[in-house]
């Protein structure tokens, strides 16, 4: 196992080194002045365009920016805006909310995902089976924005259930609405993935096997049969905690959260290439650890693998 983990981290070396160059390469081909709107209506005086010109090397080749970028990066320094705020303390402020928004949505849809795909797998084509085939095709026909507006209006302007908004600590018990706008999408996919799973393992050797041995239906179910259907459902799981953070720009705005979305965005329309790339390499981080821990997982879902 030591030596598979050892491995598996060495793989993620180049995998970092590629996104973050792929995402610096993206963010500098976007079009526009670096400079615009820096200094109000105004244009910025030569002198400041010049010093912040060699301060951020916008006179060099883009890969050149991003070796000198990469550099600063390894040594835990994320850089500057234009402004002179501190990148890390940008991602300080806005990753613990966004963190909790998808992980609030990351237990609302597999809290409901797993139990209603669990449920119509084990009794199919009965009423609770169609309601919810019909039901998960109805999260995923609506879009995020569309379905946030509504709860919104109606849980919060309405019936006023909820605050419209979300403060600026960003409890626990205001993300749940925003939790569950942000996961409907991933809850239906759960559901349909879980159901199907369960359908096609009740039919195998190892499940009337267990039957036939007379061993109780619970066992059954929660030791053979849900064991060994729910290892596709952890690998979606696993890789949608960064989704849910990469995809929260939506509802964070729609909720009015101070999380990463807002900053991606604001630093996108200003050219903030720094703050793009240092928000969206703790991402891919995210994505590369849950991906290495889904992995681990697999082994204590399936006795039948080892890492060697």
């Amino acid at each position: 196992m030591g030596r598979y983990v050892l491995r598996r981290l060495l793989q993620l070396i180049p995998v970092f080194f590629g996104t973050t160059l792929l995402i610096y390469a993206l963010v500098w081909a976007v079009p526009g002045d670096p400079f615009a709107g820096k200094c109000g209506d105004r244009a910025c005086p030569d002198s400041y365009v010049q010093f912040m010109t060699e301060k951020y090397h916008l006179d060099d080749p883009w890969p050149l920016q991003y070796v000198f970028y990469m550099g600063h990066l390894l040594t835990g320094d994320f850089g500057q805006t234009f402004g002179g705020r501190d990148i890390s303390e940008i991602i300080a402020q806005a990753y613990p909310n966004t963190l909790k928004l998808a992980l609030v949505g990351l237990i609302i849809e597999a809290i409901i995902g797993l139990t209603a795909g669990v449920l119509t797998g084990l009794r199919r084509n009965g009423f609770l089976d169609n309601l919810v085939l019909v039901s998960t095709l109805f999260l995923l026909a609506i879009p995020t924005f569309v379905s946030g507006f509504l709860l919104q209006f109606i849980l919060g302007v309405q019936f006023k259930i909820i605050d419209p908004t979300v403060s600026s600590e960003a409890r626990f018990s205001e993300l749940i609405v925003p939790g569950f706008v942000l996961a409907s999408v991933s809850m239906a996919y759960v559901a349909r993935l879980t159901r199907t799973s369960i359908a096609e393992n009740s039919r195998s050797d190892y499940v009337r096997t267990a039957v036939a041995k007379g061993l109780p239906q619970r066992r059954v179910v929660g030791v053979h049969l849900l064991r060994n259907s729910l290892i596709p459902v952890v690998t979606f799981l696993g890789t949608d905690l960064g989704s849910l953070m990469g995809g929260a720009i939506v509802t964070e705005g729609i909720f009015s959260i101070n999380g990463i979305g807002r900053e991606v965005f604001r630093a996108i329309t200003t050219k903030e290439s720094a703050t793009v790339v240092g928000i969206v390499v703790v991402l891919v981080m995210v994505y590369l650890l849950m991906n290495l821990l889904v992995d681990l997982l697999y082994a204590a879902l399936d006795p039948r693998i080892r890492y060697e």
